[in-house]
């Protein structure tokens, strides 16, 4: 799918298939690469964390080194990594424990914002903090989910460094899937491939819901020199996903998975 030619202008038409947060969720990525394939793209994307979770962190990593797309560093890449010098995380120690030392070496080598085409700059959170939401904003006045879309402000200034020279941003880390323009800059965040919900407590205690199990990714296309974004959501085998996130001793993620929803009621 990385079919991108050398030489393409920097207003050419192209599509662009970005996908993030896959999280170890092979039957997830499977199925959107399948879509993709239907589609079409001339180059595929990955905004960070690849491999974290109780589901196929290896399996996801042997598809994933086969297709070698352009792919910038997560938080989740970052910790499952440290998980060598100390505990971690539940999900990151769960991959950790299963991937060789090649595939460590691989997400060692992943850089914290990447430009894969001129115009074009990926981050997984914000240019400056791969913790931090681009496009959400946590505080306790928004309400039982305790997160809300930032104001245009607030994403004009941490987009800065990035911001002036890219006609597209892409990024991930909230999992909330999202096209938002701010002056000339379109930002979109294609949403997870394979976990819809979570709940956390950086910034503030807070979680992210989708709604429904889809796996999601995005297609970004320029046109005229003009960028637009579809958010796509397909479907897959998400209670094979919940089933062995439960086997693995993980009934939060089995929920998430199942349900796209993860705010209490």
């Amino acid at each position: 799918m990385n079919l991108m030619r050398a030489g393409t202008p920097a207003g050419a038409s192209l599509r662009l298939a970005v996908v993030s947060d896959i999280h170890g969720n092979l039957p997830a990525l499977q199925a959107v690469l399948d879509d993709v394939a239907r589609r079409g793209c001339d180059l595929l994307l990955d905004c960070g964390d690849r491999l974290s979770g109780p589901l196929w962190p290896a399996e996801t990593a042997r598809l994933l080194r086969s297709l070698d797309p352009p792919a910038v560093r997560g938080n989740h890449d970052r910790q499952l990594l440290a998980c060598a010098q100390a505990p971690g995380d539940a999900a990151d120690m769960l991959a950790y424990a299963e991937l060789d030392a090649a595939t460590l070496d691989w997400l060692r080598a992943l850089p914290p914002v990447l430009w894969p085409v001129p115009g074009v700059a990926m981050v997984h959170g914000r240019p400056d903090s791969d913790l931090e939401y681009l496009l959400e904003t946590v505080t306790p006045d928004a309400g039982r989910a305790g997160v809300r879309m930032a104001h245009e402000a607030r994403i004009r200034e941490r987009l800065r460094g990035v911001g002036e020279a890219a006609q597209l941003v892409l990024c991930g880390h909230s999992h909330q899937p999202r096209v938002v323009r701010v002056d000339s800059t379109l930002v979109v965040n294609p949403g997870s491939v394979g976990l819809p919900a979570f709940d956390d407590t950086h910034g503030g205690a807070h979680c992210i819901e989708c709604g429904s199990p889809h796996a999601r990714y995005a297609l970004c296309e320029r046109r005229g020199g003009r960028w637009s974004a579809a958010l796509i959501a397909v479907d897959y085998d998400w209670e094979a996903a919940a089933a062995r996130a439960l086997r693995r001793g993980m009934p939060d993620w089995a929920g998430w998975l199942r349900t796209g929803r993860a705010c209490p009621p």
